[in-house]
């Protein structure tokens, strides 16, 4: 299993993305078929999972919102 490797701490990359939980946008990249600037876009819109702000520089997303728009993403718009 692939590593991240950081000043602080080593933490594995999950191979699928957790059914419940958060992510950041680095952990869960991989399994978007769109750019990190499409998904903001989309986002903006209200038609892709809204992040959720814990700091300045800290965002993350739903796990089960994301695993939501990923089964659907044309027809996802958040809170239905």
């Amino acid at each position: 299993m692939p590593t991240v490797t950081n000043k602080q701490q080593q933490l594995p990359i999950p191979e699928t993305l957790p059914a419940t939980g958060k992510s950041r946008f680095s952990q869960f990249k991989k399994f978007l078929p769109i750019s990190r600037e499409k998904f903001r876009q989309l986002s903006l819109e209200g038609r892709a999972p809204k992040p959720e702000r814990m700091g300045i520089r800290c965002t993350f997303y739903s796990n089960a919102e994301l695993h939501r728009w990923l089964a659907d993403p044309i027809n996802y718009r958040v809170g239905e």
